[in-house]
Protein backbone atom coordinates (compact mmCIF):
# COMPACT_ATOMS: atom_id res chain seq x y z
CA UNK A 1 0.00 0.00 0.00
CA UNK A 2 1.22 3.51 -0.89
CA UNK A 3 0.23 5.89 1.90
CA UNK A 4 0.38 9.68 2.26
CA UNK A 5 0.11 11.10 5.79
CA UNK A 6 -0.75 14.75 6.45
CA UNK A 7 0.04 16.24 9.86
CA UNK A 8 2.58 13.48 10.40
CA UNK A 9 4.74 15.40 12.89
CA UNK A 10 2.02 15.50 15.55
CA UNK A 11 1.46 13.19 18.48
CA UNK A 12 -0.55 10.57 16.56
CA UNK A 13 2.01 10.52 13.76
CA UNK A 14 4.77 9.75 16.23
CA UNK A 15 3.17 6.35 16.86
CA UNK A 16 1.63 5.80 13.43
CA UNK A 17 4.63 6.33 11.12
CA UNK A 18 6.84 3.49 12.42
CA UNK A 19 3.95 1.02 12.13
CA UNK A 20 3.05 2.18 8.64
CA UNK A 21 6.67 1.99 7.54
CA UNK A 22 6.83 -1.62 8.71
CA UNK A 23 3.73 -2.64 6.75
CA UNK A 24 3.30 -0.32 3.75
CA UNK A 25 5.12 -0.36 0.43
CA UNK A 26 5.82 3.38 0.68
CA UNK A 27 5.00 6.11 3.17
CA UNK A 28 5.19 9.82 2.41
CA UNK A 29 4.76 12.12 5.38
CA UNK A 30 3.81 15.76 4.79
CA UNK A 31 4.35 18.38 7.48
CA UNK A 32 5.43 21.98 7.88
CA UNK A 33 8.03 20.84 10.43
CA UNK A 34 9.31 17.31 9.73
CA UNK A 35 10.50 15.45 12.82
CA UNK A 36 12.37 12.18 13.32
CA UNK A 37 12.53 10.09 10.18
CA UNK A 38 11.64 6.42 10.75
CA UNK A 39 13.20 4.05 8.26
CA UNK A 40 10.96 3.67 5.24
CA UNK A 41 9.33 7.13 5.53
CA UNK A 42 9.91 9.93 3.01
CA UNK A 43 9.32 13.38 4.51
CA UNK A 44 7.92 16.14 2.31
CA UNK A 45 7.69 19.70 3.56
CA UNK A 46 4.28 21.23 2.93
CA UNK A 47 1.17 22.73 4.45
CA UNK A 48 -2.55 22.34 3.81
CA UNK A 49 -4.45 23.50 1.89
CA UNK A 50 -2.31 25.57 -0.50
CA UNK A 51 1.30 24.47 -0.07
CA UNK A 52 1.14 20.73 -0.72
CA UNK A 53 3.86 19.35 -2.99
CA UNK A 54 2.88 17.45 -6.12
CA UNK A 55 1.95 13.90 -5.22
CA UNK A 56 2.08 10.77 -7.30
CA UNK A 57 -0.67 8.19 -6.98
CA UNK A 58 -1.46 6.89 -3.50
CA UNK A 59 -3.64 4.04 -2.31
CA UNK A 60 -4.56 5.75 0.97
CA UNK A 61 -4.61 9.27 2.40
CA UNK A 62 -4.42 9.88 6.15
CA UNK A 63 -5.12 13.26 7.73
CA UNK A 64 -3.99 13.86 11.33
CA UNK A 65 -4.05 17.66 11.27
CA UNK A 66 -6.73 20.34 10.88
CA UNK A 67 -9.65 18.66 9.16
CA UNK A 68 -11.02 21.78 7.47
CA UNK A 69 -7.70 22.40 5.70
CA UNK A 70 -7.54 18.78 4.53
CA UNK A 71 -11.13 18.91 3.25
CA UNK A 72 -10.37 22.14 1.36
CA UNK A 73 -7.31 20.56 -0.29
CA UNK A 74 -9.25 17.41 -1.15
CA UNK A 75 -12.02 19.43 -2.80
CA UNK A 76 -9.63 21.11 -5.21
CA UNK A 77 -7.32 18.17 -5.95
CA UNK A 78 -7.99 15.69 -8.75
CA UNK A 79 -6.91 12.42 -7.16
CA UNK A 80 -6.08 9.20 -8.92
CA UNK A 81 -5.85 5.85 -7.25
CA UNK A 82 -6.70 6.85 -3.66
CA UNK A 83 -9.24 4.25 -2.62
CA UNK A 84 -9.12 4.95 1.12
CA UNK A 85 -9.22 8.11 3.23
CA UNK A 86 -8.92 8.11 7.03
CA UNK A 87 -9.00 11.40 8.95
CA UNK A 88 -9.07 12.50 12.57
CA UNK A 89 -11.58 15.09 13.72
CA UNK A 90 -12.35 15.72 17.41
CA UNK A 91 -15.10 15.08 19.95
CA UNK A 92 -15.13 18.87 20.26
CA UNK A 93 -17.51 18.72 17.30
CA UNK A 94 -20.10 17.44 19.76
CA UNK A 95 -18.91 18.69 23.16
CA UNK A 96 -18.42 22.37 22.24
CA UNK A 97 -21.43 23.03 20.02
CA UNK A 98 -23.30 24.68 22.93
CA UNK A 99 -20.28 26.22 24.70
CA UNK A 100 -20.72 29.66 26.31
CA UNK A 101 -17.57 30.69 24.40
CA UNK A 102 -18.39 31.86 20.83
CA UNK A 103 -14.95 30.74 19.65
CA UNK A 104 -15.55 27.20 20.86
CA UNK A 105 -18.99 27.10 19.21
CA UNK A 106 -17.36 28.23 15.97
CA UNK A 107 -14.76 25.45 16.29
CA UNK A 108 -17.48 22.81 16.71
CA UNK A 109 -19.35 24.14 13.67
CA UNK A 110 -16.12 24.18 11.62
CA UNK A 111 -15.35 20.56 12.53
CA UNK A 112 -18.84 19.34 11.64
CA UNK A 113 -18.74 21.23 8.35
CA UNK A 114 -15.32 19.76 7.51
CA UNK A 115 -16.54 16.23 8.25
CA UNK A 116 -19.48 16.71 5.89
CA UNK A 117 -17.31 18.22 3.15
CA UNK A 118 -14.80 15.40 3.40
CA UNK A 119 -17.53 12.78 3.15
CA UNK A 120 -19.12 14.48 0.14
CA UNK A 121 -15.80 14.84 -1.70
CA UNK A 122 -14.78 11.23 -1.05
CA UNK A 123 -18.10 9.97 -2.31
CA UNK A 124 -17.71 12.07 -5.45
CA UNK A 125 -14.25 10.55 -5.96
CA UNK A 126 -15.43 7.03 -5.22
CA UNK A 127 -13.06 6.78 -2.24
CA UNK A 128 -14.07 5.05 0.97
CA UNK A 129 -13.69 7.29 4.03
CA UNK A 130 -13.62 7.02 7.81
CA UNK A 131 -13.50 9.88 10.32
CA UNK A 132 -12.32 9.32 13.89
CA UNK A 133 -13.41 11.67 16.68
CA UNK A 134 -10.94 11.23 19.56
CA UNK A 135 -11.50 12.65 23.01
CA UNK A 136 -8.63 14.36 24.85
CA UNK A 137 -5.42 12.88 23.39
CA UNK A 138 -2.30 12.36 25.50
CA UNK A 139 0.77 10.16 25.42
CA UNK A 140 3.48 11.99 23.46
CA UNK A 141 3.99 15.07 25.64
CA UNK A 142 2.60 17.22 22.83
CA UNK A 143 -1.01 17.81 23.87
CA UNK A 144 -2.27 21.26 24.84
CA UNK A 145 -4.30 20.16 27.84
CA UNK A 146 -2.51 17.92 30.32
CA UNK A 147 1.12 18.46 29.30
CA UNK A 148 1.17 22.26 29.84
CA UNK A 149 -0.42 21.70 33.26
CA UNK A 150 2.25 19.13 34.13
CA UNK A 151 5.10 21.36 32.92
CA UNK A 152 3.91 24.31 34.98
CA UNK A 153 3.65 22.04 38.01
CA UNK A 154 7.22 20.83 37.47
CA UNK A 155 8.42 24.43 37.25
CA UNK A 156 6.56 25.77 40.28
CA UNK A 157 6.23 22.54 42.30
CA UNK A 158 2.52 23.34 42.74
CA UNK A 159 -0.25 21.37 41.04
CA UNK A 160 -3.67 23.07 40.78
CA UNK A 161 -6.58 20.66 41.26
CA UNK A 162 -9.79 22.34 40.07
CA UNK A 163 -13.04 20.92 41.37
CA UNK A 164 -14.89 19.01 38.69
CA UNK A 165 -17.30 16.07 38.69
CA UNK A 166 -17.69 15.77 34.93
CA UNK A 167 -16.41 12.52 33.45
CA UNK A 168 -13.35 12.44 31.21
CA UNK A 169 -12.06 9.72 28.88
CA UNK A 170 -8.47 10.53 27.80
CA UNK A 171 -7.26 8.43 24.88
CA UNK A 172 -3.60 7.57 24.29
CA UNK A 173 -2.14 8.80 20.99
CA UNK A 174 -0.92 5.30 20.20
CA UNK A 175 -4.47 3.96 20.48
CA UNK A 176 -5.63 6.60 17.98
CA UNK A 177 -2.80 5.50 15.68
CA UNK A 178 -3.94 1.88 16.03
CA UNK A 179 -7.49 2.96 15.17
CA UNK A 180 -6.22 4.64 11.99
CA UNK A 181 -4.42 1.45 10.97
CA UNK A 182 -7.49 -0.65 11.70
CA UNK A 183 -9.68 1.67 9.61
CA UNK A 184 -7.33 1.19 6.64
CA UNK A 185 -7.68 -2.58 6.87
CA UNK A 186 -11.37 -2.91 7.72
CA UNK A 187 -13.79 -1.95 4.94
CA UNK A 188 -16.73 -2.22 7.36
CA UNK A 189 -15.58 1.05 8.94
CA UNK A 190 -16.07 3.00 5.69
CA UNK A 191 -18.64 5.79 5.67
CA UNK A 192 -18.52 6.15 9.46
CA UNK A 193 -17.80 8.98 11.90
CA UNK A 194 -16.53 7.05 14.92
CA UNK A 195 -16.18 8.50 18.43
CA UNK A 196 -13.03 7.24 20.12
CA UNK A 197 -12.26 7.61 23.81
CA UNK A 198 -9.88 5.93 26.19
CA UNK A 199 -10.65 2.69 27.99
CA UNK A 200 -11.64 4.38 31.24
CA UNK A 201 -14.00 7.12 32.36
CA UNK A 202 -13.05 9.13 35.43
CA UNK A 203 -13.93 12.49 36.91
CA UNK A 204 -11.99 15.55 35.82
CA UNK A 205 -10.64 15.88 39.38
CA UNK A 206 -9.42 12.26 39.35
CA UNK A 207 -7.79 12.78 35.92
CA UNK A 208 -5.81 15.77 37.22
CA UNK A 209 -4.81 13.81 40.33
CA UNK A 210 -3.41 10.96 38.22
CA UNK A 211 -1.38 13.38 36.14
CA UNK A 212 0.08 14.82 39.34
CA UNK A 213 0.88 11.33 40.64
CA UNK A 214 2.77 10.56 37.40
CA UNK A 215 5.22 13.45 37.78
CA UNK A 216 8.82 12.58 38.63
CA UNK A 217 8.99 15.13 41.48
CA UNK A 218 6.75 15.92 44.43
CA UNK A 219 4.34 18.82 43.97
CA UNK A 220 2.09 20.62 46.40
CA UNK A 221 -1.58 19.95 45.64
CA UNK A 222 -3.59 23.16 45.37
CA UNK A 223 -7.35 22.49 45.40
CA UNK A 224 -9.26 25.25 43.60
CA UNK A 225 -12.81 25.68 44.98
CA UNK A 226 -15.78 26.31 42.73
CA UNK A 227 -16.14 29.91 43.93
CA UNK A 228 -12.64 30.69 42.64
CA UNK A 229 -13.47 29.04 39.29
CA UNK A 230 -16.61 31.18 38.93
CA UNK A 231 -14.61 34.34 39.64
CA UNK A 232 -11.96 33.31 37.09
CA UNK A 233 -14.64 32.72 34.45
CA UNK A 234 -16.05 36.21 35.00
CA UNK A 235 -12.65 37.87 34.89
CA UNK A 236 -11.36 35.94 31.86
CA UNK A 237 -14.08 35.20 29.27
CA UNK A 238 -11.75 32.80 27.42
CA UNK A 239 -11.93 30.47 30.43
CA UNK A 240 -15.72 30.26 30.50
CA UNK A 241 -15.93 27.34 28.11
CA UNK A 242 -13.28 25.11 29.75
CA UNK A 243 -14.45 25.92 33.29
CA UNK A 244 -18.12 25.37 32.42
CA UNK A 245 -17.24 21.89 31.16
CA UNK A 246 -15.58 20.76 34.39
CA UNK A 247 -18.93 19.43 35.58
CA UNK A 248 -19.99 18.11 32.17
CA UNK A 249 -19.28 14.62 30.88
CA UNK A 250 -16.89 14.69 27.91
CA UNK A 251 -16.89 11.04 26.96
CA UNK A 252 -17.27 8.89 23.86
CA UNK A 253 -19.32 5.79 23.19
CA UNK A 254 -16.68 3.34 21.99
CA UNK A 255 -19.15 0.63 21.00
CA UNK A 256 -19.00 1.32 17.25
CA UNK A 257 -15.21 1.73 17.20
CA UNK A 258 -14.70 -1.50 19.14
CA UNK A 259 -17.12 -3.38 16.88
CA UNK A 260 -15.87 -2.04 13.54
CA UNK A 261 -12.17 -1.61 14.33
CA UNK A 262 -11.63 -4.38 16.88
CA UNK A 263 -9.85 -1.90 19.15
CA UNK A 264 -10.09 -1.75 22.94
CA UNK A 265 -8.24 1.40 24.14
CA UNK A 266 -6.15 1.33 27.31
CA UNK A 267 -7.16 2.75 30.68
CA UNK A 268 -5.76 6.11 31.80
CA UNK A 269 -2.47 5.35 33.55
CA UNK A 270 -0.16 8.23 32.58
CA UNK A 271 3.60 8.04 33.03
CA UNK A 272 6.05 10.93 33.20
CA UNK A 273 7.16 10.52 29.53
CA UNK A 274 3.52 10.82 28.43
Amino acid sequence: MRVVVFGASGQIGRFLLPRLAADAASVRAISRHPRDRPAGVTWLRGALPDAVPALTAADALISLGPLDAFAAWLERTPLTGAARVVATSSMSAASKHDSPDPGERALAARLCDAEQRLAARCEALGAAWTVLRPTLIYGAGMDRSLTPLARRALRWRVFPLPAGNGLRQPVHAEDVALAVLAALDRPQSAGQVLPLGGGERLTAAAMFARVRAALPVATLPLPIPRAALHIAARLRPSLRGPLARLDRDLVADNAAAERLLGLVPRAFAPRAPD
